[in-house]
């Protein structure tokens, strides 16, 4: 039994919705932040030093970080949701499992502090502001090019993107005036999987 270390309203969503994609058998573990400072419990530290969800516990190991997560869960039950080394979307697959977090989250993390800063934060925010709008440009472009974000078939990129589209739409970040990231976005919370894994807040 998989056992998910579940943060509210952070990365490890991701992590749920694999596992529902995949039909395996999890536990949740349900953890919630500081309503103050909004971190995670120091009681976490106690599954792993750095205290950070999500984590899983699976055959004696934990492990940490979404997208090392998300490549072991992928291959150990589920290959089908990987294109393989001879696919043409082989190298757009890996470079959304990439893009997600070293470029996109970075930047709508950085815009949240800024916002949180108050005037002190407008500088910042001007800068991180022109950044997310080039990246939503960059992803109005790439969601026009095929049904989902590695090509036609739904894959494991498409959960690692679905959690910062989600949480960038729900903010007003993007709208139905990018018609084919709103597409993807919709496609996404449209799917039995992403909805049953939502019963986690």
């Amino acid at each position: 039994m998989i056992r998910v270390h579940h943060l509210n309203t952070s990365r490890s969503q991701r992590i749920l919705w694999l596992l529902e994609e995949l039909d395996v058998p999890y536990e949740v573990v349900n953890w919630q932040r500081n309503r103050f400072s909004m971190r995670a419990p120091d009681a976490l530290r106690k599954i792993h030093p750095l205290g950070k969800a999500p984590m899983i516990e699976h055959d004696g190991k934990v492990l940490a970080e979404t997208g090392l997560i998300i490549e072991y869960l992928v291959d150990t039950f589920g290959p089908h949701l990987a294109p393989t080394p001879d696919c043409p979307e082989y190298w757009r697959y890996r470079y959304w499992m990439h893009y997600t977090e070293g470029s996109l989250m970075s930047t709508m993390l950085l815009k949240r502090v800024a916002q949180k800063m108050g005037p002190f934060g407008w500088p910042i925010l001007g800068m991180v502001n022109k950044q997310l709008n080039l990246h939503v440009d960059f992803l109005e472009q790439e969601a026009g090019k095929s049904p989902w974000l590695a090509g036609n078939t739904f894959s494991a990129a498409d959960i690692m993107m679905g959690f910062p589209l989600d949480i960038a739409a729900s903010r007003g970040w993007f709208d139905q005036s990018r018609p084919h990231l709103w597409r993807l976005l919709a496609a996404m919370r449209a799917r039995p999987a992403w909805q049953r894994a939502a019963r986690y807040p």
